[in-house]
């Protein structure tokens, strides 16, 4: 049951994830990005399965994006990173700051890569673009969330 829990979060997460991102595809990619999507970044800290879950949305919405191959490893992985950093921040307003601060850097170094962009500029549209997205949209979701913990995540979340 446990297990069947785990991965069904899991493939709901990166369904949504991906859904989310393709849908608003035309602000989604790109220097100034605001990836609505990245609200879900706060999911690790009510459910273990948030950390595949993210990563593989992350991954399949890259897939579809137009920076290709730079954009699928380094988004996923930087998607992966600031997950697991979150799964272990006890304090509900940290939750969304490591997508913030890992996505400003490393999605800035990728796409200042890309697109030649002065890095410092392109790091900071993405600090402010993932600021919007995790603690603008992400943390009132978080809040809302928490007040219905244990009837959307069950028993099974690991905390």
């Amino acid at each position: 049951m446990k297990k069947t829990v785990y991965i069904t979060q899991a493939a709901i997460i990166a369904a949504m994830y991906a859904a989310l991102t393709y849908l608003m595809a035309p602000i989604s990619y790109g220097q100034l990005q605001i990836r609505v999507s990245e609200a879900l970044t706060i999911l690790p800290f009510f459910t273990p399965a948030a950390i595949p879950g993210l990563f593989v949305g992350c991954f399949a919405a890259n897939i579809l994006g137009p920076n290709g191959l730079p954009d699928i490893i380094a988004g996923s992985f930087a998607t992966l990173i600031a997950a697991v950093m979150s799964r272990h921040i006890r304090k509900k307003w940290l939750v969304p700051l490591p997508p913030v601060l890992v996505n400003a850097v490393v999605i800035g170094l990728m796409l200042n890569y890309i697109t030649k962009a002065p890095l410092l500029m392109t790091m900071l549209y993405i600090f402010a673009g993932q600021t919007i997205s995790c603690y603008g949209l992400g943390y009132p979701l978080l809040l809302l969330l928490n007040r219905h913990r244990d009837k959307i995540f069950g028993k099974f979340t690991g905390k």
